[in-house]
């Protein structure tokens, strides 16, 4: 589990492997700290199991992980964001983030709006459901807060420390995005799709009104 905070922009050393698998190679150094063989490290927002080393780490990344996400787009150079699993009794400074990646969106437009950097971001409708406008999302590993959605894009402001700090300052039209919707909208979800049966009531799909008997 992540916070959605990134820690460090890290580059990558070397990319080996294809469609079929992946391992890369990641020059870092804050993300190292205290970390062990079998660790977990968000790149880009993507949940990786890694080998630290000197200096850098190592991971692997499978079919389904490539397919779901932009990790094929890196190359030797490449920046990518980069944060350690949460510890239990640290800052909570973003919101559950679980490192698996729902959707590759693609940057639409870049604005600037005073000190606010506009990103606004195509997005598929299976993923952009799980979107709220003051809701969470999370790009390229980075926790943000959504300003707009509609049935094709989500927009999210940057401040300049974010810009900066992440790798979301270098995007351009047309940069393949990670995106994770909030957790919590899936298990939602899931629990609105079962039917009340689960819940000691009469079978039937839960609705808003069986929500509200219940206090909630």
């Amino acid at each position: 589990m992540f916070t959605g905070i990134i820690e460090e922009i890290g580059t990558v050393r070397s990319v080996k492997g294809g469609a079929t698998g992946m391992v890369l190679d990641i020059e870092a150094h804050k993300v190292l700290e205290g970390t062990v063989p079998g660790d977990s490290i968000a790149v880009n927002g993507v949940c990786l199991t890694v080998t630290p080393g000197l200096g850098h780490f190592t991971a692997d990344a499978m079919p389904e992980t490539i397919r779901r996400t932009s990790l094929a787009a890196l190359v030797p150079g490449s920046k990518v964001n980069l944060e350690r699993a949460m510890q239990c009794g640290g800052r909570f400074g973003g919101h559950m983030v679980s490192g698996h990646v729902d959707a590759c969106g693609r940057v639409i437009s870049v604005v600037r709006e005073g000190i606010a950097m506009l990103l606004k971001v195509a997005a598929p409708a299976d993923t952009l459901k799980y979107i709220a406008v003051k809701g969470s999302v999370t790009l390229d590993g980075a926790s943000l807060t959504v300003t707009a959605t509609d049935r094709e894009s989500l927009t999210v402001s940057l401040i300049p420390h974010t810009a900066a700090s992440t790798t979301l300052g270098l995007l351009r039209t047309g940069s393949p995005v990670n995106i994770e919707a909030d957790i919590i909208a899936r298990y939602i979800e899931r629990l609105l799709a079962c039917d009340r049966g689960s819940f000691g009531k009469e079978t039937g799909g839960m609705t808003m009104e069986f929500l509200k008997e219940n206090g909630f």
